[in-house]
């Protein structure tokens, strides 16, 4: 059987767009004349969709979308199509909506499978839209009998977990009932190392059922969330038939009826995949909401270095504008880093000295703040000055503003509302301070865009006299390492003491990141390229009380 996979990038409700991706695909793929051609899972309508679900104007335009679809399957008729979409259910009772899998044919309708398990860990939360599937039947199609599944239902292979999340495994049932091919549609988004976590849970049906694998996963970024593609196919050995690239478009003709490659499966280098997800993150952020140009406040240091650069690699130096603003206590080195990056990169270069409106801000504040002694009061009018005048840039020309925070800033609250805080996607909000050092260096790999003092400075804000951040912040390399227990793996203070931190650096971190819940509530968007960021998939109350 040969089979076109379409690892496509569809965007979110343009239901219309979806569909002429499938017909121009259809149309491309027809000189192969492929049994079967396979896309994502909702594509015709975008993941995740969310509550655009619960309206019936969209499911009565996808419902003639797939209308649409069986008159043109209809022109192919030697070829199938698989394809993602909302089905209304047939129950009483429920959602009354599955996630769901069609397999069109010859003008019909041939089959549907509904999602079985909807997820609701992270940044899932499938029940709240869909009904899960009663049954998991396979359908004869051509020369295999077809197990056709929906992302979650791979993921509970208890080879694979300590603790499986569902009483049972679709692919099991299925390989019971005499699948001879496992097709599995996806929107499975990228965090770090997921891309060999799925291959895993891939060759692991294969060679448990020895049955050949197919998995084709979206491509592009909907909002915080990026999808890498890297679809496979593996055969029933788990040996690689095909393995596709990551975050690209990509379409191929395979055929399943022959040997996979032993070995051939080689994961992309974590922080390679982390910088290809930002790009993608910025360029589709910034395309699907009709933005044409990002606006970047470059301080000298590293992450709006590092920021900028993605930026430019996302959308091209001619659509980046960057702006220094130099206040009462950045160094002459701050402005020239700046400089230099921007001349690096090509981009358009704005100097914009905030002094006059801070002094401003003293003046207007000074009877108010009578008697009471310079303090953080003073360095966060810095930022909100800085921040004002980025947005009126953004107003006046459109342009998107760029946050330009780190994760390790973000979990303690070492950023400035309304301030550095603002802009309209916040592009390494997900990114620890010790990775980013990563990212820069592989910037660097091989030419010199980030200047190497911008590197190898002390980072700081600025905010006053001779300021680092390790005035305030405990070294990045221990900080990161305890954020990651807390936030990602969500230790208590009693298991990470276990690693041998101090315990008052400890009790500060975790005392400091819940006192900070109620900024990350007002943040921007930030794209998630960890397996815990902070945002849809981290739901934490703001007045709360709790002893770690």
């Amino acid at each position: 059987m040969k089979i076109t996979l379409a690892q496509l990038n569809p965007t979110i409700g343009d239901i219309r767009g979806n569909v002429a991706k499938v017909t121009q695909t259809l149309s491309q793929c027809s000189k192969d004349s492929p049994d079967l051609v396979v896309f994502p899972e909702l594509f015709l309508v975008g993941y995740p969709p969310r509550d655009l679900l619960e309206r019936p104007s969209f499911i009565a335009r996808t419902e003639e979308a797939i209308q649409e679809l069986l008159d043109v399957s209809q022109k192919y008729p030697q070829t199938g199509i698989i394809v993602g979409a909302p089905q209304p259910g047939q129950q009483s009772t429920g959602k009354g909506l599955h996630n769901s899998a069609l397999l069109l044919y010859q003008g019909r309708l041939l089959f549907t499978q509904h999602k079985s398990l909807l997820p609701t860990y992270d940044v899932f939360d499938e029940p709240r839209y869909f009904d899960p599937a009663s049954k998991d039947p396979v359908v004869k199609f051509k020369d295999k009998t077809l197990g056709i599944s929906i992302c979650e239902d791979a993921w509970n292979d208890p080879a694979l977990w300590h603790r499986p999340t569902y009483s049972y495994d679709p692919i099991e049932v299925m390989a019971e009932k005499g699948a001879s091919l496992i097709i599995n549609i996806a929107a499975s988004p990228f965090h770090r190392g997921k891309e060999t976590l799925r291959y895993n849970i891939v060759r692991s049906h294969a060679t448990k059922h020895r049955i050949p694998f197919l998995f084709i996963n979206q491509v592009g970024a909907n909002d915080e969330l990026i999808f890498d593609g890297r679809s496979v196919c593996v055969d029933g050995a788990g040996n690689p038939l095909v393995v596709f690239p990551p975050f690209e478009e990509y379409v191929q003709t395979i055929s399943v009826d022959r040997d996979g490659v032993p070995d051939s499966y080689v994961p992309q280098e974590e922080i390679v995949s982390v910088y290809q997800a930002l790009v993608l993150g910025v360029r589709d952020y910034m395309r699907k909401c009709g933005f044409t140009s990002a606006l970047v406040g470059l301080s000298g240091g590293i992450d709006s270095a590092v920021t900028c650069c993605v930026a430019v690699a996302a959308v091209g130096a001619k659509n980046v504008v960057a702006v220094t603003m130099p206040g009462p206590y950045s160094s002459p080195g701050s402005v020239e880093d700046s400089q230099k990056l921007a001349k690096k990169l090509g981009i358009r270069f704005e100097t914009i000295p905030i002094s006059p409106a801070y002094e401003i801000y003293l003046k207007t504040l000074h009877h108010h703040f009578k008697g009471r002694e310079v303090d953080i009061t003073e360095e966060n009018i810095q930022a909100r000055i800085r921040g004002n005048i980025l947005m009126a840039l953004s107003n006046k020309f459109g342009h998107l503003v760029l946050s330009t925070g780190n994760k390790s800033e973000l979990a303690v609250g070492y950023c400035t509302l309304y301030g550095d805080m603002s802009g309209g996607l916040s592009v390494i909000a997900d990114v620890p301070k010790t990775m980013v050092y990563e990212l820069a260096q592989y910037i660097n790999r091989d030419s010199i865009r980030i200047p190497p003092e911008t590197i190898s400075k002390s980072p700081s804000a600025e905010l006053r006299e001779n300021q680092t951040d390790q005035d305030t912040l405990p070294p990045y390399e221990v900080l990161d390492q305890i954020l990651h227990y807390y936030v990602d793996e969500h230790y208590s203070m009693a298991d990470i003491l276990q690693h041998d931190f101090d315990p008052e650096t400890v009790k500060w971190v975790i005392r400091t990141v819940e006192r900070n819940e109620y900024k990350r509530r007002q943040a921007v968007p930030g794209l998630k390229v960890t397996s815990k960021a902070f945002g849809i998939g981290r739901r934490m109350p703001i007045a709360a009380k709790f002893e770690n």
